[in-house]
């Protein structure tokens, strides 16, 4: 463990090289991610040690499992009934054993590995910054999520204790209230919890995908290119690997929540209000908005990533065409020396987005003079436009982003898990309320 007094940031660049900056594998406490394991204590969801996990899974079976087993067995036979009630404790229950089984098998690879930080030496500076502002902006989008959805349902117990007074003491109608809202608080966020940790994963691919787009006209080497685009695809798929069994559980467990819910909504004589079904709406609101999260997060990623083909392409064609005009002579200090790879410096800029400069032959010089020393060879330009037509080749049959056992979770996947969807929503309706 590093000493907290002298301790350097981990993100931020310092007077150390960045490879010897990013290749520790100890945190310190100061680091910029005391955030990340303040707020994985304070949700008792800290496994990283032996006497820590035991601690988190008591807490977890008190206030999932124990709190609203208990309330409902406390209330008397004569309390209003909840005819949503055991759908809702049973939805949020296994929502939140999802997410902290989740939480524990993926924090056994440290929180720098889990958010990819000791990756972080090949990037460049404003990737690092980047993702620093991300890291602090993630508990934000967590309260966002979370504040509302937890007010929402302070307020709907509040209103349902005072109003039904199971209790004949007024103090134990409030124990139970605080009680169960304390329940939902620590369900929702535990839930929420590992959904925003993964949309924080997946903007920091975003950024080295920007950057490695903005940057691509200026590699001087196919080598380099394609040795880059091969690091982010073993890094995203390693993100997969850790995240498709909680994706495709969460997807699973979403869509048999919201079927029964619409099946028990839908059933003949059934009584639908704010007293009795307004709990089991916010249990829907958050199961949908926390897959909602992470198939977002997924799938862009997943097209930032193959949008580098038609970057590439754009690259490819721009140096193909202006392969006999580029001046090595005089080459433009912005951009690395031409090695045969790379064409104009118009080039670098199209790629880039940025417009592309006209270059006049000069008046009296002769264009078919052979002793011109700014013609590139044409075996030259031959091996360098297969070597690009190689990457282009090789980047369009190998489309990398986040998958989820084999699938690659992009626009068309989603397209069809719509559709499959609905497809059953109006099957279920028709078989209810004879929707055809």
């Amino acid at each position: 463990m590093a000493d907290t007094s002298s301790a350097a940031p981990l993100l931020l660049p310092g007077k150390k090289s960045a490879a010897a900056q990013y290749t520790r594998c100890a945190s310190h406490a100061r680091d910029e991610l005391r955030s990340f394991r303040a707020c994985l204590r304070w949700m008792c969801v800290d496994h990283t040690s032996a006497p820590r996990s035991a601690g988190s899974w008591a807490v977890f079976f008190l206030l999932a499992v124990a709190a609203p087993a208990a309330v409902t067995l406390a209330l008397p036979p004569a309390a209003p009934d909840r005819p949503f009630d055991g759908q809702v404790q049973v939805s949020l229950t296994l929502a939140a054993a999802l997410a902290h089984l989740s939480l524990a098998s993926l924090l056994r690879v440290g929180l720098r590995r889990l958010l990819c930080i000791d990756r972080l030496r090949h990037d460049s500076d404003e990737v690092r910054a980047g993702y620093t502002a991300q890291l602090a902006r993630s508990f934000r989008v967590l309260a966002c999520f979370l504040v509302p959805c937890s007010l929402a349902d302070a307020a709907y117990k509040a209103y349902w204790y005072w109003d039904a007074a199971p209790f004949r003491s007024p103090w134990w109608n409030a124990a139970a209230c605080a009680l169960d809202v304390a329940s939902w608080v620590y369900r929702t966020a535990v839930f929420f919890m590992i959904c925003v940790l993964f949309r924080v994963i997946c903007y920091l691919q975003v950024l080295r995908m920007v950057g490695f787009a903005r940057e691509f006209g200026r590699f001087a080497d196919v080598a380099v290119v394609l040795e880059h685009h091969r690091r982010i695809r073993d890094q995203l798929r390693r993100i997969s690997h850790r995240y498709r069994r909680f994706i495709i559980f969460c997807l699973v467990l979403g869509t048999a929540s919201q079927f029964c819910a619409l099946l028990a909504t839908t059933r003949p004589h059934a009584r639908i209000n704010l007293a009795t079904a307004g709990e089991l709406a916010l249990c829907s609101v958050s199961l949908v908005a926390g897959l909602l999260v992470c198939l977002h997060s997924a799938a862009k990623i997943t097209h930032k990533t193959q949008a580098i083909t038609s970057v590439a392409a754009a690259w490819h064609a721009d140096a193909t065409i202006h392969a006999f005009d580029n001046d090595l002579e005089d080459p433009d200090p912005a951009l690395p020396a031409a090695t045969g790879y790379l064409a104009p410096p118009n080039a670098y800029r199209v790629a880039s987005g940025e417009e592309s400069d006209g270059y006049d032959d000069d008046d009296d010089r002769s264009d078919d003079s052979l002793d011109d020393p700014k013609l590139v060879p044409f075996q030259v330009n031959n091996m360098c436009f297969q070597k690009r037509q190689a990457l282009v080749t090789y980047l369009e049959n190998n489309r990398a982003g986040i998958t989820v056992y084999g699938f690659v979770v992009d626009r068309t996947w989603l397209h069809a898990l719509f559709m499959i969807e609905f497809s059953l929503v109006m099957w279920l309706l028709g078989k209810t309320v004879g929707i055809s």
